[in-house]
């Protein structure tokens, strides 16, 4: 086809030369230091030149230096690549996957009336030069280019992680599977791997259902759907939606069989305080900082009765402090099933071990009957010594060991754990944690604590930067202050002291459903384990025996060699004699500023005796800052994350010690390298 005369130039790069000419970059890197007459940069910088597409292809000719015929997609791509940005030319390829595969309208797709002038022609051309040709190839290939060009922005789901997947919701379903969801579908790696799996000839019509926010990557994904020939063995029942899921699920009504999700990771605008109320949250509202939750609980909502739910999460969510009450939900409602540790390289990001959770909800007529175990695999180690370093995955390996496991075969590196050893203070799910090991630490282990480390650093990092920029306010003005009795006497506040517990119904031990936490004394986190039942807990607050917290109350340990103050956000708990609760009002206070304040060092000097070890910090002595309720939560705010720093360093303390021990278990068995 000739070219059009008004045409703007084509520029390419060293990188797009050396794949246009079958060799490598350093090839053509000597080729201008060498030759004289290779084309100068017509664009681009000193370490990233680009260069004139058409004096490249001239000069390699006449040098011959083209050692293989040159494809035409390579010749194509740098005109998809000089269309513009990212979305243009997404929506390009898009279009060239629907007009291949015939099934553009059907599709629903709104790309073909994006196109400009220019890259009409180039789709035209682009066609042409697929006629003959597998369209599937060509779609892909194009696909691909556009992927690695956008590798930063983009997260996709590896194809052989997509298979494991498949594999293990089809052992996890043994009925029909007639609806799969991917509520953040990207461009259908997921989706497809659905349908070459249940859309086989003779199957009901498998109904495909996605959503994703980005525009772009649902027209790729309908595009790769109906190239892969869903459409041609009569699943044309495809919808894929743009838009927020959590905030617009495109799907409300539906309930599906199979679930498949790859969820965006450590949102923070992911409509925490907008979904407050929202009905998907059956197991509990999920923290701004527990996104992932909130996608495991909408994969849930979103099942039919026997419905089966994968997704791949980061290996955090199953320990983090924060979603502990979600996952222990979980695994009283029987809902989780099992969590799978996969080993660092099975998908993005590469150093880090992802977990598969898979969820299912009980059959009809099955009722809610609560499973007594939690299955556990750890297939960290599936991966040679040899390729280590250069994290490969022995997907093999992984396959049939995750297979014998959910098989219910005895398999290495798997586990059966009741659910009740699982429901304690910090329900981690973790496998690792839980499966037997038979040798020292290895390399997997010590990327996995480095991983952990460099967590509560990057968390750490945030914080302190955050607190860092806090300048303190040097001025004269002379702030006001109201003691706690005050504010007691005004109704701010309710002081309710902590009572003598019942000891012969106090249990320890691992938490059962509905009991309620036994609190004795500082400090606040970190006590032995007491419980009492629910029914218990209700009676002694009926009759006043019990000091029971509600939800965001204050707890102050009222000893003054182990002052302590915490705001209670596991309520609730069942106080002993050494503690108080502090039940604010919270038209006119925040809890969190006013346990800020009254942990102030300067404040238990002014309300302690010191009389002796055993004197006791008098409340209503303690005194708060007078603040309109607006600056009362800004400074809240700021308290909130000084908990979180304080925790994150006992938190990295933790891990630092375990990576410690890793390194001292390598070290002896001489599998560190020599200095």
């Amino acid at each position: 086809m000739s070219k059009s005369t008004g045409a703007p130039p084509v520029f390419v790069t060293l990188a797009e030369i050396a794949r246009i000419a079958g060799v490598g970059r350093a090839a053509v890197s000597n080729w201008r230091r060498r030759h004289e007459t290779f084309p100068s940069p017509v664009g681009g910088t000193d370490t990233s030149p680009q260069f004139s597409l058409s004096e490249v292809e001239e000069w390699l000719r006449r040098e011959s230096k083209l050692k293989t015929a040159v494809n035409p997609l390579d010749r194509l791509w740098p005109e998809y690549e000089a269309v513009g940005d990212r979305d243009a030319t997404g929506m390009l390829v898009a279009q060239v996957g629907l007009r291949l595969s015939g099934t553009e309208k059907a599709a629903g797709s709104s790309a073909g009336s994006e196109l400009d002038q220019r890259q009409a022609r180039l789709l035209e051309r682009t066609l042409q030069l697929a006629a003959g040709d597998d369209a599937r190839k060509t779609f892909h290939s194009l696909l691909d280019r556009w992927l690695r060009t956008h590798v930063r922005q983009i997260t996709t789901t590896p194809g052989r992680l997509a298979n494991l997947m498949v594999n293990v919701a089809s052992l996890s379903r043994q009925e029909p599977v007639r609806t799969v969801l991917d509520p953040a579908c990207g461009t259908g790696t997921l989706l497809s791997a659905a349908g070459r799996q249940w859309g086989d000839a003779g199957k009901p019509t498998l109904r495909i259902l996605g959503q994703d926010s980005d525009r772009v990557l649902v027209e790729l994904a309908k595009a790769r759907l109906t190239v892969d020939g869903f459409t041609e063995s009569g699943l044309s029942n495809i919808s894929l939606a743009g838009g927020d899921t959590l905030r617009a699920d495109a799907h409300p009504e539906t309930a599906v069989d199979v679930v498949l999700c790859s969820p965006p990771s450590n949102e923070r605008d992911w409509g925490h305080a907008e979904l407050a109320t929202d009905p998907r949250w059956v197991y509990g509202q999920p923290p701004r900082t527990e996104s992932e939750l909130a996608w495991v609980q909408h994969s849930v909502a979103a099942l039919a009765p026997g419905g089966v739910a994968v997704l791949v999460l980061p290996p955090a969510v199953a320990a983090r402090r924060a979603g502990r009450r979600i996952r222990a939900g979980l695994l009283r409602a029987g809902v989780l099933r099992a969590v799978i540790a996969l080993p660092p390289g099975a998908a993005p990001p590469y150093g880090v071990g992802l977990h598969l959770w898979i969820l299912r909800t009980e059959s009809a007529g099955q009722g809610g009957a609560e499973r007594a175990e939690l299955t556990l695999v750890d297939t960290t180690h599936a991966i040679p010594p040899a390729a280590a370093d250069k994290v490969g995955v022995n997907w093999s390996a992984v396959t049939a060991q995750v297979v014998d496991a959910l098989s219910g075969m005895s398999a290495r590196g798997s586990a059966s754990v009741p659910v009740v050893d699982l429901l304690d203070e910090q329900v981690d799910l973790t496998p690792a944690r839980h499966i037997p090991r038979t040798r020292a630490a290895t390399i997997v282990d010590l990327r996995r604590f480095w991983a952990r480390f460099d967590g509560h650093l990057s968390e750490l990092r945030d914080t302190a930067g955050s607190l860092s920029e806090l300048v303190p306010v040097d001025h004269d003005e002379t702030v006001p202050f109201i003691g706690v009795d005050e504010l007691e006497r005004a109704g701010a506040l309710e002081i309710r002291a902590g009572q003598g517990l019942p000891e012969a119904l106090v249990r320890r031990g691992e938490r059962q459903e509905d009991e309620a936490r036994v609190l004795t004394g500082a400090p606040l986190s970190g006590q032995e384990q007491l419980w009492l039942s629910a029914s218990d807990v209700s009676k002694g607050e009926q009759d006043g025996s019990l000091t029971v917290t509600a939800s965001q109350d204050v707890i102050v340990s009222v000893l003054a060699r182990a002052f302590d103050v915490r705001v209670d956000i596991d309520a609730p708990s069942v106080l002993g004699p050494q503690l108080s609760a502090l039940r604010v009002s919270p038209a006119v206070l925040d809890p969190w500023f006013l346990a800020g304040c009254l942990r102030a060092p300067a404040n238990v000097q002014r309300a302690g005796t010191h009389a002796s070890t055993t004197s006791r910090i008098d409340l209503r002595r303690l005194q708060v800052p007078r603040l309109s309720l607006e600056n009362q939560r800004r400074y809240g705010e700021i308290y909130r994350k000084i908990t979180v720093f304080e925790r994150e360093l006992q938190d990295m303390k933790k891990v630092g010690a375990e990576l410690s021990r890793s390194l001292g278990d390598l070290l002896v068995a001489g599998r560190l390298p020599r200095a």
